[in-house]
């Protein structure tokens, strides 16, 4: 195994891939010095004497500026760098010509649940979804109680998915609440799905019936529980209803063009951006070059590195629509009074991430290299196949919700430092290091961290795709064995 790794020929740091001593030589990139300090795994040691005001380049691109004096072989962290972003810019679009990406030799078809509406799901599972707070534990009980009759024999999971939200939201958070449940409701791995609502809610019922459009009633229905005198008998006839019918939906033959694919990663160290995220990356070149979807978000992990993604788009209306997503969300954090910089958690620094650049070009490594050929605002679903840019913040829960909702039928999570949850979908967890995987074996799905211990970019994403054909055929991930399963809708005004 390598030591350390310097990422790009022009970069000025290099990262330890386990813990160097102080006084250990180092031979890299044409330069031999002794390590002045300790740097731990994941972290950043300077490979020239870096003068204050600097520039600190790794991935090839700035993630920020010394602010004082650091010796060649001295550890660089963000008690001595600093961030370079500022506010609201404005942007010109360079397209940079596709990267012509060879269709990959794998199989072209999974096995997945086919939809009347011809959407593909790749679980069957019947959803009990409140449109208010005040009705959640009535949505448990029946949960609870389908379970116990059926032990959930013929579909893959009875979920009551509960929230705090439906009423006393105002503007852009009712809305957003009301987007993110109709997705839900309307999502492909939901077999069945019974709505229970209470009927004063903001959230009326009736209103939100008909914001689901066409749907197929003998699947989707309704309880309004006011309405009901007994809501636990009358939910339970529904379910049994749907339960019935869904019971009856089989695995069929589907072309991969039919998965879509969400990309997120959490609780990132130093590795994240070398192992993990071009992993997914690759994962993400594969599957659109067969016709498949893949969604990026995280927008305040954009900042830094967005005018490669911006690059990327594939016309000047992308470009333009991807501009108005990063200034609107910086707007966002300055009507806050928030800097817009402020993102690595003590997690993502302990770990060796110093500045939000350093994070959000690590964290784009899961875009691989094709074209973005659409972006999402919030809560807006899926139409065009493709790499696809979606608006939500960093938030592990509210991001993953947002890229269940917006149609991906799974989530691939990247993670240096471990995290248990799932949200609504099946959420796969991928280890940026070893240790991390044999840690936590209860967490994590797969190990990246093989590629820092000699094992090829392109065999490790050949595994990685067999996993990923046997969750969307069935396999159960860490955190659906576990039953960890929930959601998070973006909240930023004000609650009556």
């Amino acid at each position: 195994m390598k030591e350390y790794i310097q990422i790009n020929p022009a970069d000025n740091v290099a990262v330890a891939l386990t813990r160097l001593p102080a006084g250990v030589a180092v031979d890299i990139g044409g330069r031999r010095f002794t390590m002045k300090e300790e740097i731990p795994p994941g972290h950043k040691f300077a490979l020239d004497a870096l003068t204050a005001g600097r520039s600190v380049i790794k991935y090839g691109s700035c993630i920020g500026a010394a602010s004082c004096d650091i010796p060649q072989g001295g550890w660089v962290n963000e008690n001595n760098i600093h961030t370079c972003l500022e506010g609201i810019q404005d942007y010109t679009y360079n397209p940079v010509p596709a990267v012509p990406l060879k269709q990959p030799e794998m199989q072209h078809a999974f096995m997945g649940y086919r939809r009347p509406n011809g959407d593909v799901g790749i679980r069957n599972e019947i959803w009990i979804i409140p449109t208010v707070g005040c009705v959640n534990g009535i949505a448990e009980k029946l949960a609870d109680m389908l379970r116990a009759e059926t032990r959930c024999e013929g579909v893959d999971a009875i979920r009551a998915f509960t929230h705090n939200y439906g009423c006393s939201q105002l503007g852009d958070d009712h809305e957003n609440t009301r987007r993110i449940l109709r997705n839900m409701v309307l999502h492909p791995n939901a077999g069945a799905v019974l709505i229970v609502g209470l009927g004063c809610e903001n959230n009326r019922p009736e209103a939100f019936r008909e914001m689901l459009g066409e749907y197929d009633t003998s699947r989707i229905r309704m309880m309004v529980c006011q309405q009901a005198d007994d809501e636990i008998a009358s939910g339970m006839a529904l379910l049994r209803e749907m339960y019935a019918i869904a019971m009856e939906d089989k695995r069929t033959s589907v072309p991969l063009s039919a998965l879509r694919v969400g990309l997120k990663c959490g609780g990132s160290d130093g590795l994240s951006g070398i192992t993990a995220n071009p992993l997914l990356g690759l994962f993400s070149d594969r599957l659109t070059a067969m016709g498949g979807t893949t969604v990026l978000t995280e927008v305040p992990e954009m900042f830094g590195a967005e005018t490669i993604l911006m690059d990327r788009c594939a016309t000047k209306e992308l470009f333009d629509k991807t501009v108005a997503m990063i200034n609107g969300f910086k707007g966002y954090f300055i009507a806050q009074g928030q800097p817009v910089y402020e993102n690595p958690s003590p997690g993502n620094k302990a770990g060796g991430i110093s500045t939000l650049e350093e994070k959000s070009l690590g964290c784009t490594q899961k875009a691989g290299k094709s074209p973005i050929r659409d972006v999402l605002e919030y809560g807006e679903r899926l139409s065009r196949a493709g790499l696809n840019l979606l608006s939500a913040p960093g938030n592990d829960l509210v991001a993953a919700t947002a890229l269940a909702a917006a149609g991906c039928q799974m989530v691939l999570f990247t993670t240096g430092r471990g995290t248990p949850f799932g949200t609504f979908v099946p959420t796969l967890k991928v280890a940026s290091n070893s240790d991390l995987y044999r840690r936590k074996p209860q967490w994590m799905d797969f190990n990246a961290g093989t590629l820092v211990e000699d094992d090829d970019m392109d065999n490790l994403c050949d595994k990685f795709m067999q996993l990923i054909y046997r969750v969307a055929e069935g396999e159960h991930t860490c955190n659906e064995r576990r039953d960890d399963a929930g959601f998070a809708i973006f909240k930023s005004g004000v609650t009556l």
